[in-house]
């Protein structure tokens, strides 16, 4: 899979979205938000221009939690599936949830975020 097109889909399927364009960049986001999201020790997104983010079906299954001033998390409401963060004050991006891309992104992650909080039972690399 390249860069040009991402699909995506929530956990119960009511949810599917794309997004067209290159990634911006790939990160895992140590922040305890993102660990609280997702149940696990960060978050992984692909950080691609909001314009070209489109759902394909389930818009009306989708919410928002706006998890501090700049930030909103989207999720599925019928199976809490993460799909994305936006932050309020760069509008023209959005950054998808690499778990839930369709099929799965064949890139590497080019960035950590918040490393102050990153776990210490993460294994040594």
């Amino acid at each position: 899979m390249g860069d040009d097109v991402l699909r995506g889909s929530c956990l119960c399927g009511g949810v599917a979205y794309k997004a067209d364009g290159p990634v911006k960049h790939t990160s895992h986001c140590y922040c305890t938000m993102c660990q609280k999201q997702h149940g696990a020790a960060s978050g992984t997104y692909a950080n691609v221009a909001r314009a070209t983010f489109a759902y394909e079906r389930g818009e009306d299954l989708v919410t928002e939690y706006a998890s501090s001033d700049h930030g909103r998390r989207g999720f599925c409401k019928v199976c809490g599936s993460t799909l994305y963060w936006r932050s309020t004050q760069a509008e023209g991006r959005i950054a998808v949830t690499l778990g839930t891309l369709d099929p799965a992104y064949t890139g590497t992650v080019q960035r950590e975020l918040h490393t102050d909080t990153k776990p210490s039972w993460l294994p040594v690399k």
